[in-house]
């Protein structure tokens, strides 16, 4: 592991892009992030799928996906000319020297990641990549992928370098243009530096490193992530049955520089596309090479039954644990805020558990009122869908905070109160003011609170 100029900062005023033209294959929530982020840094950039109406409207400006920032990053990428858009991973590689590989990697059921998608689009741009050329690896993908990847192009011209992505939703274009570090691995060290390379205007810390490292890093760094957010849901519990703040614990326990104050927030569990998907798979991966990973079974362990906690708290507010003929108003549905991701959410998933034992659940998110995709009206099945806080608080017997967006800290929670036929109020995010809650008339059970 390098760690001389290849770990020093970047010179954040070298704006001088390169003569690469750069592709990007897929163009999910990683894939467009990534393109039109590296357009933002002075490149050009040519981005490739499959769906051609996905295309056809991106041309057009029209972004499938909520995130930040986002819609006038392409929208300007476009209008430089850095930035377009071709149907077809073959196309891209036609034009493109350095291409990075964006495409889904779903989770089987034991753990492993299904990298069909990524060998598929290998297969695709192998006979069109010119001499020379750069494939990169920026999809979540196991340990040992980059030689996945090279004996499916069978290009020996052809290197293959691991670029992992550490971006958050909601804060990706934040996250990519304002990393706390860029990490790239293969055993090409020339092409890893290619890559590096295509950051120098950033200032932040490239590390250049093998390929297997660079891959162990990206799902490791989720790993350590979701054991700090299991680990404070954990001492929320504790905090509930000894009679502790957990607001205070976290106070203290965070101001320790050693700890810090990230992702020591309470709540519902962790979710979304990242992860369940990279805790499963570290746990795979060391099974997979004789390692028992009990630490992050353990992790997954307490994710899991948090979630079985916020469905006896609504059970303990609605006073029965037969929800027949109970009202549930559920504020928040996405897995966090900033993001319409419904993927893995906590909130679905307590709402699933919910239904199971005879809850009716009417929900309310900001960014699922109106008319939905097909997918996610399906994920939505079991939710009366509603078209703000206090309608879908009206005759419920239980009202929960599921998902932690601003406009539910300034609930207007007297009309919420109003509107409710029972009195108990869940808070899963621990957002409102217990006070403020118990003074509209209302029980309040927050998470480590009370």
């Amino acid at each position: 592991m390098t760690t001389a100029d290849d770990s020093s900062p970047r010179d954040g005023n070298d704006v001088d892009a390169g003569s690469d033209v750069l592709g990007v294959v897929g163009v999910g929530y990683v894939g467009l992030t990534t393109g039109a982020c590296l357009a933002a840094l002075g490149h050009r950039v040519v981005c490739g799928d499959i769906d051609a109406e996905r295309i056809e409207r991106l041309r057009a400006g029209v972004i499938p996906i909520v995130e930040e920032g986002l819609a006038p990053l392409v929208a300007e990428g476009i209008a430089s000319g850095r930035l377009s858009f071709v149907v077809g991973a073959a196309e891209v590689a036609r034009q493109a020297s350095i291409v990075f590989l964006c495409v889904p990697t779903p989770q089987d059921d034991d753990g492993s990641a299904d990298l069909s998608y990524v060998q598929a689009a290998a297969a695709e741009i192998a006979p069109v990549l010119a001499p020379g050329s750069v494939v990169v690896n920026k999809s979540t993908v196991p340990v040992g992928s980059t030689h996945v990847v090279s004996a499916v192009l069978r290009r020996g011209d052809v290197a293959v370098v691991s670029n992992p992505e550490f971006l958050r939703e909601g804060t990706a274009v934040h996250d990519f243009l304002h990393p706390d570090r860029v990490v790239v691995g293969s055993a090409d060290r020339a092409a890893a530096h290619r890559v590096a390379d295509l950051y120098r205007s950033l200032d932040t810390r490239v590390l250049v490193t093998d390929a297997a490292s660079a891959e162990t890093i990206k799902y490791a760094a989720n790993g350590f992530l979701a054991m700090k957010i299991s680990f404070v849901n954990a001492v929320a519990a504790m905090c509930e049955a000894v009679g502790a703040d957990v607001a205070d614990v976290v106070e203290g326990i965070g101001s320790d520089h050693r700890i810090g104050r990230e992702f020591l927030r309470p709540g519902p569990g962790w979710g979304g596309s990242c992860f369940p998907k990279d805790s499963r798979a570290l746990v795979h991966v060391a099974a997979s090479h004789g390692y028992d990973f009990a630490l992050m079974r353990g992790v997954i362990d307490v994710n899991e039954e948090q979630r079985k906690r916020m469905v006896r708290k609504v059970c303990v507010a609605a006073g029965t644990d037969d929800l027949h003929g109970v009202t549930v108003a559920v504020l928040g549905l996405t897995f966090k805020a900033g993001t319409d991701d419904l993927r893995d959410s906590p909130a679905l998933a307590v709402i699933g558990e919910l239904v199971g034992i005879g809850a009716t659940v009417r929900g309310y998110d900001p960014t699922c009122v109106g008319e939905l995709s097909p997918g996610r009206a399906r994920d939505l099945v079991h939710v009366e869908r509603c078209a703000s806080a206090v309608e879908a608080a009206r005759d419920a017997d239980v009202v929960v905070i599921a998902t932690e967006w601003p406009e539910f800290s300034g609930v207007d929670i007297a009309a919420v109160a109003e509107a409710m036929r029972g009195r108990a109020l869940v808070d899963m995010r621990n957002l409102l003011d217990p006070s403020a809650v118990r003074a509209a008339g209302l029980t309040y059970d927050g998470v480590g609170r009370s």
